[in-house]
């Protein structure tokens, strides 16, 4: 089962490369953090705020692509969390034909933020992420990217 989630907000921590997006369940209560690359929660950070990179960055650049052949972002699914890292799938339209793309979580998250898709996350890593769920600061989760 699909349960659909929104970025509820972005942790930018200067002093390392470690920084956090956590996804919030839109007709619920559960949250979680994904551990991402700076470059990628800058990407995401500039894109929610409205700034336009002077050159296009590799997401504007993939948004572009998908644009210029004719296709659709539809969705985003994380669908899988596997020894500490999470899994997603990118679903484009293109024609009568939907693709599934295989995408890092925060490559994914950057490209539906600029396009403006829904995200999804399969009930069984919701449930995987509350059974493993620390009751530490999130800096000391083990889930990545």
């Amino acid at each position: 089962m699909l349960i659909q989630m929104e970025l509820s907000r972005i942790v930018i921590r200067e002093i390392t490369d470690a920084q956090f997006i956590e996804l919030s369940e839109i007709d619920g209560e559960r949250t979680f953090p994904i551990v991402v690359g700076k470059l990628e929660a800058y990407a995401i950070d500039r894109r929610l705020k409205g700034i336009d990179p002077e050159r296009p960055q590799t997401h504007e650049l993939l948004a572009s692509v998908i644009q210029q052949f004719g296709g659709t972002l539809l969705r985003i699914h994380i669908d899988d969390l596997h020894e500490g890292t999470f899994y997603s799938k990118l679903y484009v339209q293109h024609g009568d034909v939907e693709h599934e793309i295989d995408s890092r979580p925060s490559d994914a998250i950057a490209l539906g933020v600029a396009m403006q898709v829904p995200i999804f996350v399969e009930e069984h890593v919701l449930d995987a992420i509350e059974k493993d769920l620390p009751d530490e600061e999130p800096n000391n989760f083990g889930w990545q990217d």
